[in-house]
């Protein structure tokens, strides 16, 4: 199995894509079942588990679609005249049956475009030579130089007839691609059509000798047009490349019973033997090149296949040189369609095989050398521009040959477009990699905090361990980033500080909870510098996919750092040590009970369990903050994430009209709320059947949604009302300053009926956290109404950000628990009403204020049902629960003994 490529060996994609779902399936699978036997929590155990599965999708599809953007390129570049790209194709499935296909296409299409290319230049070639003895003669003609008499005249038509002779090649040639030519078959008397063919080669006295060695009673059926074509064709290019007074010997003869061969030798150089099968191609020069079009021969394959027969050059006996052109073909051919197109047409690319070595020249054959390259050899190709596609019309050759070489071409500096890796196709222009160097520092200090979380973070509760890693991560992001000195970083520094100083003074795990993920939220804000409550959600979104879109930079990182000789030995070793360790200490631990106390006595942790905890601990945290640093490194352009401009309505009434009937029921509303409030609880009961505690707490889900709904009213309505004209502000701001201020009314009259119902039923923590959203929101119709007054809210997600975190801080600082725990004191002083289950349920945070504020006797019963609190370390210590720790009175904890609450209870 190919290690870089694993899959290539099946032939079947679908068979690729079931392996590779079944892959990752067992891979996250087994990382799952490992977690949870280990007891990692959820949200420890599942980015672990979609990076196993990834890892394992990466790996095994490597080499899957890699070959179609190859192609995709490679077409780009074909559209600019370059056919020298090629794809890389390794695997047996359909994708690598469709690049061989390509790549063959791709070799088609760059013989085509060579011969193309060496038609213009034999044309030019063959075109001056007559052209301009012609022009020379009468000029000469008209300067009195020459007077017309026989010799003039017969010269002149020499050189006509070579003009003709090619336009009647280049004819026939378009018969041999449209394969329009059929055959018009006879008898035919084959001595006779060789003597007269050998008496028209005759008249060209080119000074060679001509034998015929034919029998007299071949008779054969075929095209006696097309023969006698083949046999000049071949008489003349034996002529041309025979020494003066040389023989060409042209013979025929019976071959079995149902085929006859027709051969052409002369006492030229011959043909080279590795040339001998490239000598059909059409518009070449060979190294002994006469100076022909180069398509006789050409023309010679095509007829004889046009009869079902072929033709071939042949070696000379030994002892005598020259060469020997030898053509089988049937005695009766069957009879081939006007439509059909020769299956051998034209052979491919020159750069395969060269051509017609042995073409007609005018040269007289004393000034003619077999082993000097002729003018024509050397007539540049021209060079197609490089915009537009290559003509369509361009012969295709026969599948099967190669392209030419994939070196330095013209087209070397044409701008293409280049094959993007499929990473950057997936996030294109929103989220670029341009120039970024290997990361290694940055790789290892990220590794580092992985070791580091995974060595202090389990195991103990939140406190300095878990501050010091959020504080290490958030100094390496702020090294990395470009935006250290911007002011908002600076603040949002100090914000993602302080809400993670949380962790250490207050014991309470969900307000910790709660003030990471608003510091997330800042981090990524700072980081991306977004502005725009879309540009902030896609910032926040930038940092989990950021482990996709660094994986590139991540490649390119750990193969520089595989470039250091030590430095990967080490880590092998290291880790192969480990695991030998971990493996076999293992099963002499679990084996022998002496070996085991052992262990545990130098490993107090050595357990299968606890290892499998710390490495997803220090997976999660160090791939985090890698996710982390590639954002702070390579920001992605969030502030092209917004919503598209939106176009104001024509008519002033038609968002006036919606806007004012939804400030007409928030004002009706406000009129119910008046008349509750001065009514008093007799007047809702009157009115509604419900008591005044029910009333409240009826209604206060339905404000909350109100106000968040508002808030979206009044976006709705900036996007479509027109601000062109001071008439059309004045009344956008009347509007929805009104439909604000009612909003306040609402969130005030929510507030009253939480209050009411806490003082009815009592304080909990639920209850004062929808407190501090509902007055959150409060503060942002604030906001609102002071944007609406300049007409400019760019600043409003930030400040409604800023605002968030400073709730959560001043929230934290003011220990919530223990707030609440007061209130409930507070209660059962005033009312002897208490409820014991739920302050027993409480964190540490409320343990000294039930301590202070309650009898020794009930405090005790409520905290004897709480576990008594373990000491903390250095590395996991909490103000929250050393306060706890100190106030508690001694032999208060008794998690069995639940009697004295339901005695308190009652």
């Amino acid at each position: 199995m190919n290690a870089d490529r694993p899959l290539d060996g099946i032939r079947s994609i679908k068979a690729k894509l079931g392996l590779l779902v079944a892959a990752s399936i067992m891979a996250a699978s087994l990382v799952s079942v490992i977690g949870d036997r280990a007891g990692v929590p959820g949200w420890f155990t599942l980015p672990v588990t979609i990076a196993a599965a990834l890892g394992v999708t990466q790996w095994l599809a490597r080499g899957m679609t890699s070959p179609l953007r190859e192609m995709t390129a490679a077409a780009s570049r074909m559209a600019t005249g370059d056919y020298s790209c090629r794809v890389t194709a390794t695997s047996a499935d359909e994708v690598g049956v469709l690049a061989d296909a390509f790549n063959t296409m791709a070799a088609d299409l760059a013989g085509a475009d060579q011969q193309r290319r060496q038609l213009v230049a034999t044309v030019s070639h063959e075109l001056r030579t007559p052209l301009a003895a012609q022009q020379a003669l009468l000029e000469n003609l008209v300067d009195g130089v020459v007077h017309p008499d026989d010799a003039v005249l017969r010269t002149a038509l020499a050189q006509a007839e070579r003009l003709g002779a090619l336009v009647g090649d280049l004819l026939d040639l378009s018969r041999v691609d449209g394969g329009r030519t059929p055959l018009a078959l006879a008898a035919v008397d084959v001595r006779q059509l060789v003597d007269r063919a050998v008496a028209e080669a005759g008249v060209s006295r080119r000074g060679t000798v001509h034998v015929v060695d034919v029998p007299a009673d071949l008779h054969v059926t075929a095209d006696a047009a097309r023969l006698e074509q083949v046999l000049a064709n071949l008489l003349d290019n034996a002529d041309r490349h025979s020494p003066p007074g040389g023989r060409v010997t042209v013979s025929a003869g019976p071959e079995g019973p149902d085929r006859w061969w027709l051969m052409v030798a002369d006492e030229g150089s011959g043909i080279p033997p590795e040339q001998s099968h490239r000598i059909f191609d059409r518009f070449g020069s060979g190294d002994d090149a006469g100076g022909g079009t180069g398509i006789g021969l050409a023309i010679a394959s095509w007829v004889c296949e046009l009869h079902g027969g072929s033709i071939a050059a042949v070696s000379p006996p030994t002892g005598e040189h020259g060469a020997r052109i030898r053509a089988v073909l049937p005695r009766s051919p069957a009879a081939v369609p006007t439509a059909a197109e020769p299956t051998a047409a034209p052979p491919p690319a020159a750069a395969e095989r060269p051509t017609d070595t042995k073409t007609p020249d005018t040269t007289p054959p004393d000034d003619r050398r077999a082993d000097v390259p002729t003018e024509e050899s050397t007539v540049p190709a021209p060079v197609p521009a490089a915009a537009g596609p290559s003509p369509a019309a361009s012969p295709a050759p026969s599948a099967g040959s190669a392209g030419p070489s994939t070196g330095h071409t013209a087209y070397a500096t044409v701008p293409v477009g280049a094959p993007k890796p499929v990473i950057d196709s997936l996030f294109g222009d929103l989220w670029p990699e341009a120039g970024l160097a290997p990361q290694v520092r940055l790789l290892l200090t990220c590794l580092g905090v992985g070791v580091l979380s995974a060595i202090v973070l389990p195991y103990r509760g939140i406190g300095v361990a878990l501050f010091g890693v959020l504080l290490v991560g958030g100094v390496v992001l702020w090294r990395t980033t470009e935006r250290r000195r911007a002011r908002w970083t600076v603040l949002s520094s100090v914000l993602c500080v302080a809400l993670a100083s949380l962790s250490v003074l207050r014991a309470a795990e969900w307000l910790t909870v709660i003030a990471i993920m608003l510091g997330v939220v800042v981090l990524t804000t700072a980081l991306t510098d977004a502005k725009g409550l879309l540009s902030l959600v896609a910032g926040l979104a930038s940092w989990p996919l950021a482990a996709v879109r660094g994986l590139p930079l991540l490649g390119r990182t750990v193969a520089v750092t595989s470039r250091i000789n030590v430095l990967w030995p080490v880590v092998r070793t290291v880790a192969i040590s480990l695991v030998a360790l971990v493996v076999f200490g293992g099963l002499f631990a679990s084996g022998d009970a002496v070996f085991g106390s052992w262990a545990q006595a130098l490993v107090p942790q050595f357990a299968w369990d606890g290892l499998t905890f710390r490495f997803f601990v220090g997976f999660v945290m160090g791939g985090a903050l890698l996710a982390a640093g590639y954002v702070a490194l390579n920001p992605p352009r969030v502030d092209r994430v917004v919503l598209p401009e939106g176009r104001p309505v024509a008519r002033l009434w038609e968002w006036v009209v919606p806007v004012g009937l939804v400030v007409a029921l928030f004002a009706a509303f406000v009129a119910a709320q008046a008349a509750a409030l001065f009514g008093g609880h007799d007047y809702v009961q009157r009115t509604t059947g419900l008591t005044y505690a029910e009333y409240v707490h009826q209604g206060f889900g339905q404000l909350t949604a109100a106000t968040v709904l508002t808030l979206a009213t009044v976006a709705l309505a900036v996007r479509k009302a027109p601000r062109s004209t001071a008439r059309e502000r004045l009344v956008l701001r009347v509007s929805l300053g009104a439909l604000c201020a009612l909003t306040l009314v609402v969130v005030a009259s929510a507030l009253h009926r939480m209050d009411l119902y806490q003082q009815a039923y009592g304080f909990t923590l639920l209850r004062v956290l929808v407190d501090a959203f509902e007055l959150w929101l409060g503060l942002l119709v604030v906001l609102v109404l002071v944007a609406g007054v300049r007409l400019s809210g760019w600043w409003l997600p930030r400040a409604a950000l800023v605002s968030a975190a400073a709730f959560v801080l001043v929230g934290g600082l003011a220990n919530p628990e223990a707030w609440v725990a007061q209130r409930n004191i507070d209660r059962y002083q005033a009312t002897g009403k208490l409820d014991p289950y739920y302050l027993a349920g409480l964190g540490a945070d409320a343990e000294p204020t039930i301590v202070a504020g309650l009898p020794a006797p009930v405090s005790s019963c409520i905290l004897s049902t709480r576990p008594a609190p373990t000491p903390d370390d250095l590395l996991g210590w909490n103000l929250g629960r050393s306060r706890a720790a100190a106030q508690r009175p001694a032999g208060t904890s008794d998690p069995s003994s639940s009697t004295c609450l339901s005695q308190l209870a009652r």
